[in-house]
């Protein structure tokens, strides 16, 4: 057997968990570099049994395993991913599984995001390396009102934060129901309102048709001047140029983004060159707690899968 390890970007997958037990019975090779397209996928993979993806860095589409004709395991890093196409996958006799995670470090990066953008954290370190100091004022989160978008396990999580800061935190959602919102402790609120009202927008809201564009125009005009968003979610729930726009013409106070359209975030993208952002590379599930428990899992699915008896299975061969 063949096993294909795809974008270990930090060249350090095999360091995350023992591989002993895999590398008896298989040859392991490890893709550092994002192979980019399809095609270079299709060249790159075409001799290899089992592939492993790190969430959706790598797509898996119909038009690509069809090309893979010695596919029988693909597993993906999570528990669930919006690029593999399960139902070709089961028609091409393609087992897929996926695997467990820590924590919801997502939330974690959304707070850091937010603080950053609130006390101009990176605005702060750049004068303070060229050898100045302070350069302007920041603000409280105190008394200020968090808009949480999605009020799920990472909303929740986000909600108990801004609660511990002493914020006014207000949550929508197309679902979210008053015993929801009470649970968590937060006040729910119209769209409307919650674009209206608040001072910092976080987005915590699975990636749908239904809620592909949801954030648009409409929303952003709607905000403060002084607000500030921030997207950890997925990029195609804000139309990007709406957001383009209204980061440029400084319609809105600023924005915190660690997911894009197309990723690895090309060098010339017109978000690079906004100073009113701050920008992280999709790390928000990106620690190494989290890849230990993913690896762990690809290993033990690996092994079972060999064994006859696959776990962790999102799609069986027909």
């Amino acid at each position: 057997m063949r096993v294909a390890i795809l974008d270990d970007y930090f060249d350090k997958v095999l360091e995350f968990t023992d591989w002993s037990q895999v590398n008896k019975k298989a040859k392991i090779s490890v893709f550092n570099e994002h192979l980019k397209n399809e095609q270079n996928v299709i060249e790159s993979l075409h001799d290899f049994e089992i592939i492993v993806g790190m969430r959706e860095r790598t797509p898996f589409p119909r038009s690509t395993l069809q090309q893979l004709p010695n596919l029988q395991l693909l597993i993906t890093t999570g528990g669930r991913n919006k690029s593999f196409d399960l139902e070709a996958a089961a028609e091409y006799g393609v087992t897929v599984c996926g695997t467990g995670g820590v924590g919801s470090p997502t939330s974690e990066l959304a707070w850091g995001l937010i603080i950053s953008l609130m006390r101009d954290i990176p605005g702060q370190h750049k004068s303070m390396r060229k050898g100045g100091w302070q350069t302007k004022p920041g603000f409280n989160l105190a008394n200020k009102t968090l808009g949480i978008v999605g009020l799920g396990n990472l909303g929740a999580r986000m909600a108990k934060v801004g609660i511990a800061f002493d914020m006014n935190v207000e949550a929508w959602s197309q679902n979210l129901t008053d015993e929801r919102a009470q649970e968590a402790g937060v006040v729910k609120v119209s769209k409307e309102q919650l674009f209206a009202q608040a001072d910092i927008i976080t987005i915590h809201y699975g990636m749908s048709e239904r809620s592909r564009g949801m954030i648009g125009t409409t929303e952003l005009t709607a905000m403060k001047k002084s607000a500030y968003i921030v997207n950890t979610s997925r990029a195609p729930i804000i139309d990007q140029d709406a957001l383009y726009l209204a980061l440029k013409t400084n319609q809105i106070a600023g924005a915190g983004l660690d997911v894009y359209m197309s990723e690895p975030l090309p060098a010339a993208d017109r978000f690079r060159k906004l100073e009113n952002v701050i920008l992280t590379p999709h790390i928000g599930y990106v620690t190494t707690e989290n890849h230990e428990k993913h690896y762990a899992d690809v290993v033990e699915n690996i092994m079972q899968f060999l064994d006859g008896e696959p776990i962790r299975v999102l799609a069986a061969p027909n």
